[in-house]
């Protein structure tokens, strides 16, 4: 069995977003910590990474959000390795808001072992292993899926320039995975601002756009000072869609990233889903890569 850790985290009010949530971004902030926390329990602090040569970086990241976190609610992340593979491991999480047992979200990251001078790929050590399955062997690694490939992108794809700035980079010198969450957040809410939905007029007709589930795979470190761009479209059905997201290096074109997010509508009074109201989705037309009959957001 592996060895199963839990971090405990209250929910801070700049956490929070204008609906009132944890920040999609925070939930990845939350896992970090938690990671961090658990490879320390298992023997294996920064400082023996460091020691190592050797470092850990996602790869992918997906999270299923069930029920909103709030301001002051107290939150239990358990974390656990599912599986090794030579170079590569994922990570498993569920968010517990404490004393409950029905979880309020999980997420999953597959993460990659790398010598950190040099960012070759390098192999898991044995011992490393054993500390993260001290009771047994661990399975055999499942297939990693690869990550969908989305639709063409349409017409009115929208584009958002952003710069990698201070605020964005970690320990290792490159873009937090949570910061690209925040980036891609942000063109979101500019590409609805662009097509007619600002914030306050969604709010005002009593609905809000909520995110189920969120993936994105990271493929190149962005860092301090590149700049991105940020495109997104969108296709979806009567109740849902999913917005698509690509990250390119401005100074070569090198895709750094993708995401995908599927999002649910829901009555801001009520908290329960409704349909995609139907003037928004024809505002969308333009940026949708399905036809407007298939296509809702």
């Amino acid at each position: 069995m592996p060895r199963v850790y839990t971090a405990t985290f209250q929910v801070r009010h700049y956490e929070c977003d204008a609906h009132g949530h944890l920040n999609n971004a925070n939930y990845v902030r939350y896992m970090e910590e938690a990671a961090f926390e658990a490879t320390a329990d298992a023997g294996y602090p920064q400082e023996r990474y460091l020691a190592l040569g050797c470092l850990w970086l996602a790869r992918e990241t997906e999270i299923e959000f069930l029920r909103p976190l709030r301001y002051r609610d107290i939150v239990q992340v358990t974390t656990w390795v599912e599986d090794f593979r030579r170079v590569r491991s994922r990570r498993r999480y569920e968010f517990h808001r404490l004393g409950e047992a029905e979880p309020v979200a999980r997420a999953v990251t597959d993460w990659v072992f790398l010598e950190a001078a040099t960012g070759r790929l390098a192999t898991v050590p044995p011992e490393l292993i054993a500390a993260f399955w001290p009771d047994g062997t661990p399975p055999p690694a499942a297939p990693r899926p690869r990550f969908p490939p989305p639709p063409p992108p349409p017409p009115g794809v929208f584009t958002l320039r952003k710069r990698v700035e201070w605020r964005d980079i970690d320990t290792a010198g490159h873009m937090n995975n949570a910061a690209y969450l925040n980036h891609i957040d942000d063109c979101g809410m500019q590409v609805a601002r662009a097509y007619g939905w600002p914030l306050a007029r969604s709010q005002a007709e009593g609905f809000a756009a909520v995110a189920r589930q969120t993936r994105i795979e990271y493929r190149t470190p962005a860092l301090l000072d590149d700049e991105l761009d940020i495109a997104t479209w969108v296709s979806g059905k009567r109740a849902t869609a999913t917005r698509y997201y690509t990250i390119t290096r401005v100074q070569d074109g090198e895709l750094l990233a993708q995401a995908r997010t599927l999002w649910v509508w829901v009555n801001i009074h009520t908290g329960r889903p409704i349909r995609i109201p139907p003037h928004f989705a024809a505002d969308f037309r333009p940026n949708m890569a399905l036809e407007p009959d298939d296509a809702s957001a």
